[in-house]
């Protein structure tokens, strides 16, 4: 059946009971129950089946945060009407201020014409009193030595 160049190893056989296929082996009670590894042969063995577990009944609070951000919501859309119309009013007693400082100035304010002015005597301009300046001569060299220079 196996080639002789293969190595041999431990195989498993299918047994026709209702127990799970042992190693053969000469170690070890025949009837003990499988563990998943075995020391002496170092072969894997199959676990045993285990039981269907019931889930726990678990809640979601998905429902509770819904509620929650929904009430977070409508506070926040009170707070910002809130301000809107503190606004509003704000604006409003602005307004009434300045157009009732408008009317004030209105009434207080009499309109008047500017003055004609006289064309019938000639504009003389007059000389001015202060004495002229004297030229100097621009002074280009410098005396401070802080500059460095370019030679």
């Amino acid at each position: 059946m196996e080639s002789p160049n293969r190595k041999s190893s431990p195989k498993f056989v299918k047994s026709t009971s209702s127990q799970p296929a042992a190693p053969s082996s000469t170690r070890g009670a025949k009837n003990s129950p499988p563990r998943p590894f075995s020391s002496h042969s170092g072969v894997l063995q199959k676990p045993l089946i285990k039981e269907n577990t019931k889930p726990f009944d678990f809640k979601l609070h998905t429902q509770e945060r819904a509620a929650r951000r929904a009430l977070f919501n409508s506070t926040v859309a009170i707070k910002l009407c809130i301000i809107e119309q503190q606004k509003r009013q704000v604006e409003k007693l602005l307004k009434i201020i300045e157009e009732e400082e408008v009317r004030t100035l209105r009434k207080e304010m009499v309109p008047r014409a500017q003055l004609m002015p006289f064309f019938d005597r000639p504009f003389f301009p007059q000389r001015s009193t202060r004495p002229l300046t004297v030229p100097r001569e621009p002074s280009f060299y410098r005396k401070n030595s802080s500059f460095i220079s370019c030679r």
